[in-house]
Order: structure tokens, then C-alpha cells, then sequence
């Protein structure tokens, strides 16, 4: 059978005897997918929000609103949703001064370019956007204790906003459970000491911090008190399908309108748990595809589905490198047991930047073989830390059937971060 996988702006082919395949995991968005234009989407949820008045009648009487959106690392359509959004609220606040951020976390600024390709050349050039940097200490500013005992520090520009809203998507998330919602503002706009806690080895080795997982996720929990005590007064968050199109929206109040948006991408992307000797899967090839430092999310999608001593097989464009100077120090130390016992020597608040996908890829790589598909980066740089690394779909299964031998099941995840396995 032959798939043509996501990666990075297109597809590599991948080529699975019939004998070997066992499952195709993909989600339902196709059966969700509407008549209605993706405009018409936004509109009709901004028209009923979940949990809160209309975002005009939010807005009205307001004189510095802020609108936070996500950063270059997500595939927001907010070429749509952003004028949307602005347009509701000036029907409120016309004269408003209204500032766009741009939710970073602690990944690399946001450039004027990708802005352009993001929100259009327009909107960029008519409207007020500050990007946040997590590592401008002068910029944060204390609220409260989290309920992990964290500091939470965010950036000044919210806090003296009459009103704040956020857009953002819904996907499944490898430790907060899903995106979306209050994760605007924790990591969004958070201070690099306040995400670092947040993402603690404590906090990443809770059976509770995992894909589709809500309920006593010590991390979540911290990101919905994040939002609430700074006051995130209205979300507009969409979920996509595989082409990136929305098929639902849900607006308002930003824990109500998130557990719909929530049910709603749990029951699309749901699947039901197999195990092969070999999983074959992707980061959903750009933009969360372009660094080997968002890659754990694909991975651990694969990871659900192994079976003993299983080969993992992850297509990456990479075209972005490692990403992440700690990242990449971590990655290098030689082996992953090695990954694992520095990570979890730090305690919680000296957690440094970046380690979580280290420890993930860590506890991965001491169960099963990782194998990277990639033509955009050195392979043997992949190699050096301790990944199997080929520039081809089909190269990679040649070299998994060698490890589990020529009868080994085969499962292909087209879509690592598009399901959620079910245990």
C-alpha cells in the first residue's frame, strides 16, 4: 500500500507490503466536516458563546483590549479568524487601542515575514503587534502562586489591559492533554521561569500528563488557574482538519468554550489503542514538523501503539534544526539513560528551558529504536544522538524490518498529532 505522508510544505511517499500492514490510524475529521464556509464557522460561534455575553458587549466601555493569538510554530488560520475577531470587537469598542500578541512561549520571535504569511500583509501593517520574549525579565510581572506552588509571572501588557481575549486551535497535546484555550496565557505569554516550572520533570512524569488527559494533569491545572487569575475573558478556538481547514469553533468563556472545543477534537480524534512491531507516523509536516524539538509530540502518538521493543519510524522536515540550545545539550549527552537521570535531578524550580521534550524523548528511546526521516537535516547529526536516521519513508522500513524481521506488524499513523490513542 502506498501513503504519502505529511512533511514539512508536502508529502514523502511510504511504501507498506500488504502482508506487514496492520493499522491506519487516522482521525474522523472528514465526518465533521461542515457546508458552511470556514467564516461563516467563526462567525456563527462568536454569535453564541459558551459561558459568557457577546465579545461586543465584552468589549464595550473597554479602552486597552488585548487579543493573544499563537506564534509561527502553529497552524492558526488566523488570516481568518483575526479580522473576524477585531471586527466583533471594534462592534463594541470602536476607539478601543487595541494590541495583538503574539503568544511565543519560549520558542524564537515570530519575524515580520511570518507574521505576513500569518495574519496577511494588511492586517500587519494596520494593526499593533508586539511579540512576546519570555526571556525579557523586565517585561514579567508577578500574580499569584500556581497550584503546583510555581510562581506565576506574565508579561505587563496583559495585566494592564481592560479586557484580554485569545484565539488559538485544538489538537491533542503529548503533556497538557489538548491545546488551546488557557494555554494563551500559560506558556503564551508567561515568564521562562514560570513555563520552566510548569513543564518540570515532576510535573512531565505524572501518569496524568498526557495526551487527551484533562482530569488531574498537574499541568493543565496550572494553565486553567493561570488563565482565570489573569482575567482571560474570551476565547475563539477552532479545530482543523488534516488540511488545516475549520471545521467547528467554539467562542466564550475560556475554561467552558475550551472543554466543548475539547469533546468536541476528543471524539473526532479518538482511536482505539493497537500494537505493532512497527509505527510509522509524522509531526503533521509544517510548521510543527520543521525542529527535532517539537517532534516528541508524533513520537509519543507512536509510542501508544508499540509493542515490545517496537521501532518507531518519524517523518521530520527539520528544516529548522534541533531547536533549542538546552534541548540540544541534553540531546547529546550520549545516551538516554543518561538524559534521563540529569532531567529528573533538577528540581522544579531549576527546571531549564526545553528539558520536558528531552525527558520524553528519553523514556521513549530506552523502550523502543527511533528512526528519523528527514532530507533537510545532516543525518548524521540525528545519529550522533542516538537516533536511526535515512532520508526516506522506505529506507527507514527496510531498515525496521532488519531489527523485527520480515513477518513484523506494521502500523502507519499518517498524523502523530492529529489522534489521540485510547488506553
Amino acid at each position: 500500500m502506498e501513503f504519502q505522508l505529511p512533511y514539512h510544505k508536502g508529502t514523502l511517499p511510504l511504501h507498506v507490503p500488504d502482508a506487514n500492514l496492520s493499522h491506519v490510524l487516522t482521525n474522523r475529521a472528514e465526518e465533521f466536516k461542515s457546508d458552511r464556509s470556514e467564516a461563516d464557522i467563526v462567525r456563527d460561534a462568536l454569535a453564541a458563546p459558551i459561558g459568557t455575553p457577546k465579545l461586543r458587549e465584552l468589549a464595550t466601555g473597554k479602552n486597552k483590549i488585548m487579543v493573544i493569538t499563537s506564534d509561527h510554530t502553529r497552524s492558526m488560520p488566523s488570516g481568518i479568524t483575526m479580522p473576524i475577531l477585531l471586527e466583533e470587537i471594534r462592534a463594541g469598542a470602536p476607539d478601543a487601542e487595541i494590541t495583538i500578541m503574539i503568544a511565543t512561549g519560549l520558542h524564537r520571535a515570530m519575524t515580520h515575514q511570518e507574521q505576513v504569511e500569518r495574519f496577511g500583509a494588511e492586517l500587519v501593517e494596520k494593526e499593533r503587534i508586539v511579540v512576546h520574549n519570555a526571556f525579557a525579565a523586565d517585561e514579567m510581572r508577578y500574580v499569584c502562586k500556581l497550584p503546583s506552588g510555581a510562581d506565576l509571572s506574565i508579561n505587563y501588557r496583559a495585566l494592564e489591559s481592560d479586557l484580554i481575549v485569545s484565539e488559538g486551535f485544538i489538537e491533542p497535546h503529548f503533556f497538557a492533554g489538548f491545546s488551546g484555550g488557557r494555554k494563551s496565557i500559560l506558556p503564551g505569554i508567561a515568564s521562562q521561569e514560570t513555563v520552566n516550572e510548569n513543564h518540570s520533570a515532576k510535573a512531565i512524569a505524572s501518569p496524568y500528563a498526557a495526551t487527551g488527559v484533562l482530569k488531574g494533569n498537574p499541568i493543565h491545572e496550572d494553565m486553567d488557574y493561570a488563565a482565570r487569575k489573569v482575567g482571560l475573558a474570551f476565547i475563539l478556538n477552532v479545530a482543523m482538519d488534516a488540511e488545516k481547514h475549520i471545521v467547528a469553533a467554539f467562542a466564550g468563556d475560556c475554561v467552558e468554550a475550551h472543554a466543548k472545543g475539547c469533546a468536541f477534537v476528543s471524539d473526532m480524534c479518538g482511536v482505539d489503542k493497537v500494537q505493532s512491531d512497527i509505527v510509522i507516523t509524522t509531526n503533521s509536516g509544517y510548521p510543527l514538523d520543521q525542529n527535532l524539538y517539537q517532534t516528541p509530540k508524533g513520537v509519543s502518538t507512536a509510542a501508544a501503539c508499540a509493542a515490545e521493543g517496537a521501532v518507531l519510524i518519524l517523518g521530520a522536515s527539520l528544516c529548522d534544526g534541533i531547536g533549542g540550545t538546552n534541548f540540544e545539550k541534553l540531546m547529546r549527552l550520549g545516551s538516554a539513560q543518561k538524559i534521563k537521570e540529569t532531567v529528573e535531578a533538577i528540581p522544579p524550580k531549576e527546571s531549564i528551558p526545553e528539558q520536558w521534550c528531552a525527558q520524553t524523548y528519553a523514556k521513549i528511546m530506552l523502550q523502543y529504536t527511533v528512526i528519523i526521516v528527514t532530507q533537510h537535516m545532516d543525518l548524521r547529526e540525528l545519529e550522533s544522538m542516538g537516533f536511526l536516521a535515512f532520508a526516506s519513508f522506505d529506507e527507514a522500513l527496510e531498515k525496521a524490518f532488519e531489527l523485527k524481521g520480515r513477518d513484523a506488524s506494521v502500523t502507519v499513523i499518517p498524523d502523530g498529532v492529529s489522534v489521540i490513542v485510547r488506553s
